[in-house]
Formats: C-alpha cells, structure tokens, sequence
C-alpha cells in the first residue's frame, strides 16, 4: 500500500513540530526567608512580647531568622535561654537587633528607635492615636520604614483580632483593677465589687458596647454588680445584651441621662473606641465633679484619647491619680499587667500572618495582596497612607489603592 503524499502544509507542519515551542510559564509565589528582630520594650512598662518561644520555633523551622534582645521576654516569664533553645539569637544591643528586615513590637518606637532603622524595613507595633506625634510619622517617612499599626490589621472577615485579643484580656483583667482600687487598702471606697444579701449591690456603668464592655460586663454581673451599658450603636447594645444573654440597663449617650446616672455610680469604665481617628470626649469635667467621692474611673480609651475628659495618661508604677475626689486610673497597656496570656493571645495572631507572608513572596507582597493585611499600613516606602493620621497633622498622604495601581 503506497504511502499517500503529504500536501506543503502538512509538511510543514510536521517538520515544525520538532522544534522547540515556547510556553507561557507559570509564575510561582518564591517562599521568602524572613529576618525578624524582637527588641525589649522601654515604653511605660510594657511588659509584653510579640511572639512566644514556642512561636519562634516554628518560625525558625520554617527556615526564618530571629534575633531577640535580650531580657526582651522578661516581663513575660520567657527567659533568654528558652528563646534561644528554640533557635533565635539573643544579642545584647537595640543597634543589633533593628537590624532585622521585620520589627516586631508592642508599643511604638521610640526617635531613638526609628534613628536605629533603615529604609525598606517593616515595623508592626501599636500606633497609639492619643498620643501620637507629628515627629514620629515624619521620622517614619524620613526612613522610609513601611509600618503597620495592630490596631488596624483586620483579617478576613473584617474583625480585628489583635484589638479583639487585647480587649478580651482588658475586659476581664478591667473588674480585677475596680476591686482593688474599690478597697480601703488602696484608699478607695471600701465597698465589694459585686453585692451581697441585705446590702446594695456596686452600680458599674460601662460606656462603650464592644469587646471590652461584654467582657466586664460578665464579670461583673458574676460578681452581683448593677451593671448598665451607654453606646450611641443601637445594634451593639443589643449584641451585648444577647451575648450576655440577661437583661440588663442599655442606653444610648444622652448627656443628661449619662450626668444624672454618674452621679450614683461606683465604677465607669470607659471603654469607647475612636471612630476614624478622632478620641470622643462623652463623660465632661462637670459630670465627673458631681460623682461620688472616692468613685472610680477607668479610662480603658486612654490610648486613642480617652472618652472622660479628665484622664491623663498613666504608667503601670503610678497608675491612679486624684481629680475632683474622683479616682482615675488611665494605664494604656492594661493587657500588660498579665503579661504572659498577652503575649501567647498575641503570638497566636503574628505567627500564621507571618508564615503567611512568607508564603506570599515577602512583607509588601502581603500588603498588595491581601486587602485585611493591607488595612494596617499607615507609611509606606516615605508616604503616609493613612487619610485620618495625615488630618490630624495637616500632612500629606498617599492613597495606598493608588499605589497598587501604580505597582502593577
């Protein structure tokens, strides 16, 4: 049987199909090696560390490098020696240790600190909104360090864990604090938190209807206290409620009815966060002058401004001061104060986002990649990015959606 003949096209398509074809190939994520440096904080007493020896471990198996400064894990009951079995390296100066690619910390950095850095580093820490400075975002920019506050990272849902973290410690650790100013040890009322038969129970008034207000609410109800909730969000106030599954007093913000119940209360707890940036002021001097004598304040807000307009900032070594007979204690790290459930509730959050990020090619890839991560930039590469931390200060900044366009 003869062969049939091949027509031209034919031919050349044979003879074509032995060369070599191009191909269009796929682009892979390169897993990155991270650099990552733990300073010991030196702000108000912060006690708390960003990751856990155990973290660190993990971290360091997955092939990332950690240096830790030594005593950095101190105030949380990790030793330098159980870090350093877990693979960091412990190093003795703050000038080796912000030599790292990624800073983690708690509190924000000091000018010192940021003089310390270099451009391209990224730093995760609190910005701490209340007071914060126009000279730390300008040395911010100066470096060029990309740094992302914790206190705007969400995840995927839209929630903020880490804020939902330390509010969950602040509420429950919040009714510890009110009991032991409440008692004449510490000069205080001398009454129980909570009640007992044939005696009236604590009033505790809680403004603010978030995390904190769920939590220091249960305890105080526990605890046999008379317990009402003000929020302006109707729809926080009946999540509480459900959450707390009893019936209890909610009210929205009314400056009269809030004067006239401050007036008999024991304990307020402030507990509102700041809406874009701004610290709202919704307890005035006059209501805190009419409260009862040696009543008392904790201003749980104190880090973004406070909602009592007689706080002032408080340290952990000096935590309560005295104003119109009222106490006040306005410590802004009070997660602090337990420091090691902190510093694990913390860890729990930094680790999968750093393996994550590692995953995804680096920092910035994380940052251009996952919208919730994104959420916590507020420098970038000498841009401020975000718009209420540019109004405050009257600064100039970049939309960073206008960024990612740019990058791609």
């Amino acid at each position: 049987m003869t062969e049939k003949k091949k027509t031209g096209f034919e031919a050349l398509a044979t003879k074509t199909s032995l060369y070599p074809q191009e191909q269009l190939q796929k682009v892979s994520k390169g897993k990155h090696s991270f650099f990552i440096g733990l300073p010991k904080e030196i702000s108000l007493q912060e006690n708390r560390i960003s990751l856990t020896p155990d973290a660190v471990a993990l971290l360091v198996n997955n092939g990332h490098e950690v240096w830790v400064e030594t005593k950095a894990g101190a105030g949380s009951k990790f030793s330098d020696k159980l870090y350093s079995d877990a693979g960091a390296k412990i190093v003795y100066s703050p000038q080796e240790v912000y030599k790292a690619e990624v800073i983690l910390k708690i509190e924000p950095p000091t000018t010192d600190e940021i003089e310390m850095m270099r451009p391209g580093q990224a730093l995760i820490s609190a910005i701490q909104l209340g007071h914060l400075k126009a000279e730390y975002i300008q040395a911010l920019l100066k470096k060029k360090v990309t740094a992302l506050a914790y206190e705007f990272i969400e995840d995927k849902v839209g929630g903020m864990p880490i804020i939902r973290a330390m509010s969950e410690i602040a509420g429950s650790t919040v009714m510890l604090i009110a009991a032991e100013y409440l008692s004449t040890a510490n000069n205080g009322k001398g009454v129980i938190l909570g009640g007992i038969t044939g005696v009236p129970p604590t009033k505790v008034i809680i403004i603010g209807a978030g995390t904190v207000a769920e939590y220091a609410a249960r305890a105080a109800l526990g605890l046999g206290a008379d317990v009402q909730i003000f929020d302006n969000h109707l729809y926080k106030l009946r999540r509480v409620k459900h959450l707390l599954g009893q019936q209890l007093y909610t009210s929205t913000i009314d400056t009269v009815t809030m004067g006239e119940t401050l007036k008999t209360a024991d304990v307020v707890i402030g507990a509102l966060r700041a809406e874009k940036g701004r610290a709202r002021h919704v307890v005035t001097e006059e209501m805190v002058s009419r409260m009862k004598p040696d009543s008392l304040i904790i201003d749980l807000s104190i880090d973004q401004g406070g909602c009592i307009e007689t706080s002032e900032i408080t340290t952990l070594s000096k935590p309560v001061f005295r104003k119109h007979g009222v106490i006040h204690y306005c410590v802004p790290n009070v997660a602090s104060r337990v420091a090691h459930t902190a510093t694990n509730a913390l860890s729990n959050i930094f680790t999968p986002t750093i393996l994550r990020a590692a995953e995804e090619g680096g920092i910035e890839e994380m940052i251009f990649t996952h919208k919730w991560f994104m959420k916590g930039v507020y420098t970038y590469k000498g841009g401020l990015t975000k718009e209420h931390v540019a109004r405050k200060f009257g600064l100039k900044y970049k939309n960073i959606d206008l960024l990612i366009a740019a990058r791609f």
